[in-house]
């Protein structure tokens, strides 16, 4: 009859103490080892933070330049009209140089209306801001001409006004012009006030929104 199985004693010179068994931990791969005693556990990582660019690296500016045209050009219509009714309204009793000094008002209103439409809805866009200021310019001449045509009409009647857009199409334009009265540069100051204050409002504006 066999006898059953034994362990074979290990071998043990000196007849040393047994190791301590060690408890059983993590299996490898499963999170980290245990922090030593006297330190702390890494703490998690704080999510990365945007801190704004450097003076002179700014974000490109938002806004909308297409809605800033479309609406400063309307804007730019409106007070157009305004001030050919005054001018149609006040030109049998205004003096030349009330006429004259109307029309670089209108300039200055034409132009600071469509600059403030255009920096509010652009911001910093430098191309709207050009496209503002012509705008404003083509809103002074327009002004003016459009005027010079009801004075026409209310002179001569439509007949008056068929006949000259007829014979002499481009009689509104040569009045703001003014070869007939010699105050050319009148004409180009109000161009340049009516740009200027488009082109200076929309920068300051645009720049504070940015």
């Amino acid at each position: 009859m066999s006898q059953p199985w034994q362990p074979q004693p290990q071998y043990n010179p000196g007849n040393q103490p047994p190791m301590p068994q060690q408890p059983p931990g993590p299996p490898p791969g499963f999170g980290g080892p245990p922090p030593a005693q006297g330190q702390y556990p890494p703490q998690p990582g704080y999510p990365y933070q945007a801190y704004p660019a450097p003076y002179g690296q700014q974000q490109p500016s938002s806004g909308k330049p297409v809605a800033a045209f479309f609406l400063g050009l309307l804007v730019s219509v409106v007070v157009a009209a305004i001030y050919s009714l005054v001018m149609y309204a006040t030109y049998k009793d205004a003096s030349r140089n009330t006429a004259l000094t109307m029309y670089v008002v209108h300039a200055l209103l034409n132009g600071a209306a469509v600059g403030t439409v255009v920096g509010l809805l652009a911001h910093g866009r430098v191309g709207a801001h050009i496209s503002g200021a012509v705008v404003a310019m083509l809103g002074t001449f327009f002004g003016y001409t459009n005027g010079i045509a009801l004075i026409s009409i209310d002179a001569g009647g439509l007949s008056g006004f068929s006949d000259m857009m007829v014979f002499d199409p481009f009689f509104p334009a040569k009045n703001w012009w003014g070869s007939q009265t010699d105050s050319e540069w009148h004409s180009l100051l109000g161009l340049l006030a009516a740009a200027a204050a488009a082109w200076g409002l929309a920068f300051v504006i645009g720049r504070n929104r940015r």
